[in-house]
């Protein structure tokens, strides 16, 4: 993937294609795209009716003959066309005019660490069909990093922790490149699919993970972990009825413990990659988490018993990666390594 701030430095817009989310930035504007990767096409006439928030808000209530896709999984584009049709719609037909206007639009997109060729391919194409005649690839674990305000062109160790909708990324990073990365398939949607199964075994209850926003307020409220009762509605599983429950957090922190599980062997298994000088840094410096996951309810506290080291969690995670990839392509970041045929 590219890794030079001269190339990054031509490019004109930067894009975070999420499975949650999908961010825009544009050079001298900033965030100008900040909503969910989803779109409601009508599958008779194979028109897009909706794309964003009031596609997700389409989710589970419409009729046959509406579907709701989300054509990005796990920071991979899988329908192109899709894709396409989406971030069109997404981004201002003043924007789009003006990027027409420019014949060498280059655009930066940041892929998941170790992203296949068919992935990066996929997400060149997608972004060639909107007007740019390049696009530079970057790892969202170096764009996150840098969008935390890490030093990571220092020769000291920073670890990273990118948690998303579908993956989490664990790195060190060291002279501004990845010294040790792992990659597991455990994001926000495992512990929101561990939370209702939770509610259905325990509670005989039936819920959509867009109710799920009160249980999770209630975990990030017992931090912790002291235990307190929430009242969650949803459906009766015997009957269909509507019925409300209370429930208890300590159970629910339980029920995710599971998933999270993985998280911390990814971790594991970086520290053992990892020369014990970088190793030794972390321990004062600790762990910076990022990505729109990152206020998994017990994440950092299941990181700091297991490690012990200090956790640290992104002012903004769910930015970090875009305005990691903004600041390096307008040149507000200038590592030393990065870019080594400019310092010649």
């Amino acid at each position: 993937m590219t890794l030079s701030l001269a190339q990054l430095s031509r490019c004109t817009i930067a894009v975070d294609l999420g499975a949650s989310r999908t961010r825009v930035y544009a050079r001298n504007t900033g965030l100008i795209v900040d909503e969910p990767s989803i779109a409601a096409v009508n599958t008779r006439t194979g028109s897009l009716i909706a794309v964003g928030a009031l596609a997700e808000g389409m989710a589970g209530r419409t009729p046959a003959h509406i579907r709701v896709v989300r054509p990005v999984s796990g920071g991979t584009v899988v329908d192109i066309d899709m894709a396409q049709r989406m971030l069109r719609h997404l981004i201002s037909d003043k924007i789009r005019r003006a990027w027409r206007r420019k014949p060498l639009l280059r655009a930066a997109v940041c892929l998941p660490h170790d992203a296949e060729p068919i992935a990066q391919r996929a997400a060149v194409e997608t972004l060639t069909g909107l007007g740019a005649r390049r696009v530079e690839l970057v790892d969202t674990l170096v764009a996150a990093a840098v969008g935390c305000g890490l030093p990571v062109e220092l020769p000291e160790a920073t670890m990273i922790i990118v948690c998303g909708a579908a993956s989490t990324q664990v790195a060190v990073l060291s002279l501004g490149s990845i010294v040790a990365a792992e990659k597991v398939q455990v994001g926000g949607d495992a512990i929101d699919y561990a939370i209702v199964q939770h509610l259905r075994s325990e509670h005989e209850l039936m819920l959509p993970t867009q109710g799920l926003y009160p249980l999770h307020m209630a975990l990030r409220a017992d931090r912790m972990g002291g235990g307190t009762e929430t009242e969650v509605r949803g459906r009766d599983v015997a009957t269909g009825l509507s019925r409300t429950v209370l429930v208890s957090t300590a159970h629910v922190r339980e029920a995710v413990r599971t998933p999270l599980t993985v998280v911390l062997d990814a971790i594991g298994r970086v520290l053992r990659d990892c020369p014990p000088d970088l190793v030794a840094d972390l321990g004062t410096r600790g762990v910076m988490l990022a990505g729109g996951s990152a206020l998994m309810p017990g994440l950092d506290t299941m990181i700091e018993d297991a490690t012990g080291m200090t956790v640290h969690i992104a002012a903004n995670p769910d930015h970090c990666s875009v305005l990691g990839l903004g600041a390096m392509m307008e040149g507000k970041v200038k590592p030393m390594v990065l870019d080594p045929l400019a310092a010649e």
